[in-house]
C-alpha cells in the first residue's frame, strides 16, 4: 500500500505540509518519492492523515497508526476520522481541528481516543497540521504524535 502512487504522493503531501508550516522535516528527506513514502510508513511515531470531506475520512496511517488504532490500511481508510474520539470526546476534536484550518497547524495537542476494539489511550504533544497540495490548496490535515498512555 505504501508504494501505491496515491500513497506516494499522499506522503508528499505530508512531508511537503509539515516543511511548510513548521519550516524542518519530520523525516530526512532523500528527494526519492517511494524511499520517503517507505520510510514515513516506518517511523516509530504515529502519522495520520484525513481528506476535506464534509465528514472527513481518514487516508493514511503509518505501522505504528495501524497498530495502535488495531485497524488494517483498508479499514483505516474507510474509517470517518470522528470515530476515533469517543463521542463525549468529539466536539473537543472538532474544535482543535478547527483551529488548525484557520492557523495552519497547532501543537502540544492532548486529547483522548479510541481503538477499533474500545481500548482508550491519551495522546499527549501532538502536532496537527493542514494539507496543502502542490497549488497550495487545502487537501486535508495530518497529526504525528509519539507519546501516549492507555487507560482503563
Amino acid at each position: 500500500m505504501w508504494t501505491s502512487p496515491a500513497v506516494i504522493q499522499r506522503s508528499q503531501h505530508i512531508l511537503n505540509s509539515y516543511r511548510h508550516w513548521l519550516g524542518k522535516d519530520l523525516i530526512p528527506r532523500t528527494g526519492d518519492l517511494l524511499d520517503e513514502s517507505l520510510r514515513l510508513s516506518q517511523t516509530k511515531f504515529v502519522v495520520v492523515g484525513h481528506g476535506v470531506e464534509a465528514d472527513p475520512i481518514l487516508n493514511y496511517a503509518n505501522k505504528v497508526a495501524l497498530d495502535l488504532w488495531e485497524l488494517d490500511w483498508e479499514a483505516f481508510c474507510s474509517t470517518p476520522s470522528r470515530l476515533t474520539a469517543e463521542p463525549m470526546h468529539r466536539d473537543e476534536r472538532a474544535e482543535m481541528l478547527a483551529t488548525t484550518q484557520r492557523q495552519g497547524y497547532i501543537d502540544n495537542y492532548a486529547g483522548i481516543r479510541i481503538s477499533s476494539t474500545g481500548k482508550r489511550f491519551k495522546i499527549d504533544q501532538a502536532l496537527v497540521w493542514n494539507l496543502i497540495d502542490e497549488n497550495g490548496q487545502l487537501v486535508g490535515q495530518a497529526a504525528t504524535f509519539s507519546d501516549w498512555t492507555w487507560l482503563d
